[in-house]
């Protein structure tokens, strides 16, 4: 874009343009006149005036009294008037009492120190609602009147939204640390970013340890574990929303123990996803990590669990009575369970067997006509 092409572009804006030397001497110039009401005893009687009455953020100069002796658009809309009914009125015509002893309190403070002060404040909008503004408040030369000035932008909703999301994060925390729910907030890389101190106590470990694990350490090498890998890639692409799965966790000791997990993704202000909460439920008891078991172990164990006798076992596996025999001692010692009841019971706790599965299979089956 050449010089020509920029001044066509800016011709038919409703603004004002000008291009000046170094010796800010005024070489050319054009845009569209914006007419601006009351503007005879303005100051500012050139194209920053312009730019201040139709600026979105709320602007004034006043004296040390408190009388405006200038006001734009926005900050008159804050009282619910026009900027004409603002100039030239004091604060006590437009706020109540006890704002106008703050206002002016702030006024003398910018007076007596000389120099801007940014900060918040609250006022009452024009409907009775309680408003927030912040921006900056500063000493002015208007004519020869020390004045002061200020410019401010209304942060009503953007504050609520704020105060919104604090509560949220008090009663996430809250749930988090005292439920007694397994809750863990994980980046999108899969590391620990925060934790309940539930999750700290059910695994074995320090809560300050916990924090920036890879959350596949505290996985055991089960099924479940891959199960879980698809999901999370399903919740980190923005595919899923949620998800519910189980996953076997190991502690410090390396025992295992078993639990439903819930997990949510969380969407901050940038665009994807900033993290993934997970939520544990339903723990299991905690327990040795199982033996490898050959398939037809967990077969023999599942037909034991639903009442079958050796003599069924056999017939059903088609299996001699020795290699039954022999698959039972195996069990027995790998299992550290001398009776049958003892066997049913570790398969169970375990998780070699699936506690809500009739006829019993393991948690793995592919249907339900399939013991493993």
């Amino acid at each position: 874009m050449d010089e020509a092409d920029l001044k066509a572009l800016l011709a038919p804006l409703a603004m004002s343009w000008w291009e000046a030397d170094t010796e800010l001497s005024v070489l050319d110039g054009g845009g569209v006149a914006i007419e601006v009401a009351d503007r005879l005893d303005d100051p500012y009687d050139d194209p920053y005036a312009t730019f201040a009455d139709l600026a979105p953020a709320a602007a004034f100069v006043r004296d040390a009294t408190g009388r405006h002796l200038w006001a734009n658009h926005a900050y008159a809309h804050l009282y619910g008037t026009t900027r004409g009914a603002v100039i030239g009125r004091h604060l006590a015509d437009l706020d109540e009492a006890g704002d106008v002893t703050r206002f002016l309190a702030l006024d003398q403070e910018v007076l007596t120190r000389g120099r801007p002060v940014r900060h918040t404040l609250t006022y009452r909008r024009a409907d009775g609602r309680p408003g927030r503004a912040a921006g900056y408040r500063f000493p002015v030369r208007w004519g020869a009147t020390r004045c002061v000035a200020g410019i401010y932008v209304d942060v009503t909703d953007y504050a609520q939204v704020l105060d919104q999301r604090h509560r949220a994060e008090a009663d996430l925390r809250a749930l988090r640390d005292h439920s007694g729910l397994l809750c863990v907030r994980l980046t999108p890389d899969g590391r620990v970013s925060e934790a309940g101190t539930a999750v700290a106590d059910a695994l074995h470990i320090r809560l300050s340890d916990l924090t920036g694990l890879p959350a596949d350490t505290l996985l055991a090498r089960t099924p479940e574990r891959g199960a879980l890998h698809r999901i999370w890639d399903d919740l980190i692409s923005g595919r899923r929303r949620s998800a519910r799965t189980c996953a076997v966790l190991v502690d410090r000791d390396g025992w295992w123990r078993r639990a439903r997990i819930h997990l949510s993704a969380v969407c901050g202000a940038t665009p994807g996803v900033s993290g993934v909460w997970a939520v544990g439920t339903h723990l299991g008891l905690r327990h040795q990590a199982r033996p490898d078991l050959t398939p037809a172990q967990v077969r023999i164990l599942a037909l034991l669990a639903a009442g079958q006798s050796n003599a069924d076992i056999a017939r059903t596996l088609r299996l001699s009575r020795q290699t039954l025999d022999y698959h039972l001692s195996r069990l027995r010692t790998l299992l550290d369970a001398a009776t049958r009841p003892a066997l049913v019971a570790r398969a169970y706790v375990l998780g070699i067997l699936s506690p809500q599965t009739w006829p019993p299979r393991s948690p793995t089956a592919p249907n339900p006509a399939s013991p493993v």
